[in-house]
């Protein structure tokens, strides 16, 4: 399980939530374990007042995690992060005094004796890692960290015995894993988080990589993991547009070169995709960390030959990574569960009753699996004649199709816990009233239609209606609305059914050096242009987009500015007719003439079966997008069907 930072490490109480979280990951089968990256010092906080170990007091808190591990019979490493100039704090340090594009700070620049106190700082963190009773640490020395900032000539401008020459330069990270195996001995894990692929200008070339690799082989590691890409970097590589092991080809790359295990990640979420990177050689190891959110019991499903009962990680990231760039406590979109344990007990309900749900997109399915968790039986009802709700659709946009597993998760547990569901079935309150113990109402949304002449044109086609593929839509199309669905309608819009992609396609269009024969491993990128003349326009003055996810918002931006989609903001509407979509934009009327207008202009909450209960005086509970349309929020519906599970 690799690293991945939660924002358990600085709430109140937190150790004991992690010491459930990874005890869950533990029980459910991993063998190495991989905190979140701890800090060496201040200096190397992420932000301030984060996660450090510098004291025995602070060694001590971490005994509750690593025993709650060990007596499942796994092994847990810490991770060593210093963040350098990437943190976010005034006290941020670097080699050179060169300002992240990433971050508001400039760093200090560290001198010839805070370069050796900050190795000091590393072997005592190690040590402190011991005392906690750790198996070993993770050096992490990828991603555009400090170590990383060393390496590369990018942020390393020093003049002194640090800068300079590739062997000065990787003298940092080669010296503090000699000092830690010479403290701690042999016994002592030390993994080693290599940059295999910057993505940078002014990273690493292919011939230093292998040299630091053995170098550090010859230092003490015994096992070295792959790094891809630096934070600052404009390619993809964990996002769920990444193909399935996207990067296993880098490990592969540096198989033979050295003599330790190796190990590969990123977007390895199934069994079988694991099980092919290891048969094809790419690696001598397995890291996954976002699939441990999903699913704390993903090993043990997978070794008793039951991957369908995987609950997959899609690579969203909006409740994982977005939650933490936020300083929000991490989850998981399809198990808000995740670093939550504690809040639900797995025991089964005081008093089991008959529930009725009404509505089986992802709130109502949550509401279903869950409830059925604690005992109850379950009747779910959903009017058409198959269960997702708005993920059919969210599955039909490229780069989204892992949404695909996660109905296939919920078809699979909701057969293991015998729920009733009832398919293409309507239901009225002569229905539900008197029938059932309790009603849960999650009938979700539909497309929102706006007062504009000429709504009612041949042109204008309904988002949903696009997606799910009822209607042809011509080679020039307006889109009105540039919100999720808005992005989503021009993706789909923007790629043709012949398009390919796979790994090639995917390297090739976001610039990807295979044969990393420059530095960084980058290339020019290949022109994706979209054979149609795609418009997507907002009445907000803000950036198109604005509103996407934290760390994925920027690709899909990228994404469509790639296939030539035009973006508009601040736009007024006027009206649609035969010769197209007229409006003004920045005091000038104009007219596209497009073949057809998409409707992308939100939702609204389809919830007249609640007030009908409830003017008969019938208590139901109201979740997902019948509770509140607004953006479509998957990770707010399932979560709001977990909870109403536990107060039905």
């Amino acid at each position: 399980m690799g690293s991945m930072h939660t924002g358990l490490e600085e709430e109140k109480g937190g150790f004991e939530r992690m010491a459930r979280y990874f005890e869950d990951r533990a029980k459910g089968g991993v063998g190495l374990i991989v905190t979140g990256g701890v800090a060496p010092n201040r200096e190397g906080w992420v932000s301030p007042f984060s996660i450090k170990l510098t004291r025995k007091s602070e060694a001590r808190k971490h005994s509750l995690i690593t025993n709650a591990v060990h007596q499942h019979g796994a092994k847990i490493c810490m991770q060593i992060l210093h963040a350098g100039r990437y943190g976010y704090h005034p006290l941020c340090v670097a080699p050179s005094k060169i300002k992240a594009p990433i971050n508001r700070f400039s760093p200090r620049a560290l001198s010839r004796w805070g370069v050796k106190r900050t190795i000091r700082n590393y072997v005592r963190c190690a040590k402190l890692a011991k005392m906690g009773g750790y198996d070993g640490v993770e050096i992490m020395g990828s991603e555009g960290y400090l170590i990383n900032e060393f390496i590369a000539k990018r942020t390393n401008h020093r003049k002194d015995e640090w800068g300079g020459s590739y062997e000065n330069r990787m003298r940092f990270p080669l010296e503090i894993v000699r000092e830690i195996r010479k403290e701690l001995g042999q016994d002592f894990i030390i993994i080693y988080r290599l940059s295999m692929l910057d993505l940078v200008d002014e990273g690493s070339s292919w011939d230093e990589i292998v040299l630091l690799a053995r170098e550090l082989e010859k230092a003490g590691v015994n096992i070295i993991n792959t790094g891809i890409g630096w934070h600052e970097a404009r390619v993809p590589t964990i996002a769920t547009m990444v193909p399935r092991a996207g990067f296993a080809w880098v490990t592969k790359k540096l198989m033979g070169k050295v003599n330790i295990p190796l190990i590969t990640t990123n977007r390895i979420n199934m069994p079988e995709v694991a099980e092919k990177v290891l048969e094809e050689g790419c690696a001598d190891m397995v890291s996954m960390a976002r699939p441990f959110l999903a699913d704390p019991e993903f090993m043990n499903k997978a070794e008793l030959g039951k991957p369908e009962q995987i609950n997959t990680c899609i690579a969203c990231n909006q409740a994982c990574l977005d939650h933490v760039f936020k300083q929000k406590t991490a989850s998981c979109l399809v198990n808000p569960k995740a670093c939550h344990e504690t809040y639900y007990p797995e025991e089964k309900s005081s008093k089991s009753k008959k529930l009725a749900i009404v509505g089986g997109g992802p709130a109502g399915l949550s509401a279903a699996i869950h409830a059925a968790e604690r005992g109850h039986e379950v009747h779910l009802f959903e009017g058409s004649t198959e269960i997702g709700g708005q993920f059919n659709l969210a599955k039909r946009i490229p780069g989204k199709e892992e949404f695909h597993e996660t109905i296939r998760y919920f078809n699979q547990r909701l057969s293991d816990l015998k729920v009733n569901v009832h398919l293409n079935t309507k239901v009225g309150t002569t229905d539900l009233i008197g029938k059932y113990d309790e009603i849960i109402i999650a009938s979700g949304v539909q497309p929102r239609s706006i007062p504009l002449v000429g709504a009612d044109h041949p042109k204008v086609l309904r988002y949903d209606e696009v997606i799910s593929g009822k209607v042809n839509v011509g080679a020039r199309v307006a889109i009105i609305g540039a919100g999720g669905i808005g992005f989503d309608t021009a993706e789909y819009l923007s790629h043709s059914d012949q398009e390919n992609h796979e790994l090639g396609h995917f390297t090739k269009t976001w610039g990807i050096d295979r044969e990393m024969s420059e530095r960084g491993g980058l290339a020019k990128p290949v022109n994706t242009k979209s054979q149609r003349e795609i418009h997507l326009m907002q009445r907000k003055e803000s950036k198109p987009g604005a509103g996407l996810g934290k760390t994925t918002g920027w690709i899909h931006r990228a994404s469509l500015k790639k296939a030539g989609v035009k973006t508009y903001a601040g736009v007024e509407y006027k009206s649609i007719d035969d010769r197209g979509l007229h409006f003004i934009h920045k005091g000038e009327e104009q007219c596209l003439e497009v073949d057809h207008v998409v409707l992308c202009a939100g939702q609204i909450s389809v919830n007249t079966l609640y007030k009908e209960l409830e003017a008969q005086g019938v208590k139901a509970h109201l979740i997902g997008g019948a509770l509140k349309a607004g953006e479509i929020d998957a990770k707010r519906a399932i979560e709001e069907g977990l909870k109403a599970a536990y107060v039905v």
